[in-house]
């Protein structure tokens, strides 16, 4: 299959009322309006294709951006084209699919460090949403690794820009489920932080309490 075929199928399976929705998510205007089940299809019947991935990638799409998020091959990528790829980033829901791809490189902690400490607002959220990923996947890192993103987190969220906000709170949440000794740091920052303000737009999501959402996640496990 063909960039321009899937670009084709992705049109033909847009739908109007999928187009507002996503705009109001910030998708911009090349957006076809797929519903994600149909991208989840597509994503099946190619499988993974890391040169397609690369070639909708480059479509700027908003649907060819999520699809490449999910038929890239991990292995394949390297830094320079995920640098390029951050810098190109124009919505948040295309933040945390790229954060997901991103985790499973090579190249995770490496972004994830260099990318939280990026001017550009959607830069430093992906690298904030690749750290989720961190807390609740590579075991190989340290209990200290986590509890000095806590402390960064609890001096810097107050003056972080919107969609950073939104980041370094769902980073909170992810550390404070990974064992008790970071649950427990996690939750008193959470404590100190207090409500953390994101502005979601046009939009029913919310940003989710800290200390409420570690206790039900942690309640859920032990179920």
């Amino acid at each position: 299959m063909t960039a321009a075929e899937v670009l084709e199928q992705l049109r033909e399976r847009g739908k109007e009322s999928f187009r507002k929705t996503y705009r109001r998510h910030g998708a911009g205007d090349k957006v076809f309006g797929v519903p994600t089940p149909d991208l989840k299809a597509l994503q099946k019947a190619i499988k993974t294709n890391d040169a397609l991935a690369r070639e909708l990638w480059k479509s700027g799409w908003y649907e060819a951006r999520l699809l490449t998020t999910m038929i890239a091959e991990p292995a394949k990528l390297d830094e320079a084209t995920l640098d390029a790829w951050s810098r190109d980033i124009d919505s948040y829901p295309i933040v945390d699919a790229f954060a997901s791809l991103v985790a499973r490189t090579p190249f995770a902690r490496a972004k994830a460090e260099q990318w939280m400490a990026a001017d550009d607002e959607s830069v430093e959220s992906a690298g904030w949403r690749v750290l989720v990923h961190l807390a609740m996947h590579d075991t190989t890192l340290p209990d200290s690794y986590f509890a000095s993103r806590i402390e960064a987190i609890r001096r810097g969220i107050a003056t972080a820009k919107n969609r950073v906000r939104h980041g370094m709170n769902g980073a909170l949440i992810a550390i404070g489920v990974r064992n008790d000794a970071l649950e427990a740091k996690a939750v008193a920052a959470a404590r100190e932080i207090g409500r953390v303000e994101v502005d979601h737009g046009d939009t029913a999501c919310e940003t989710p309490d800290a200390v409420s959402y570690i206790a039900k996640t942690l309640a859920r496990r032990k179920k």
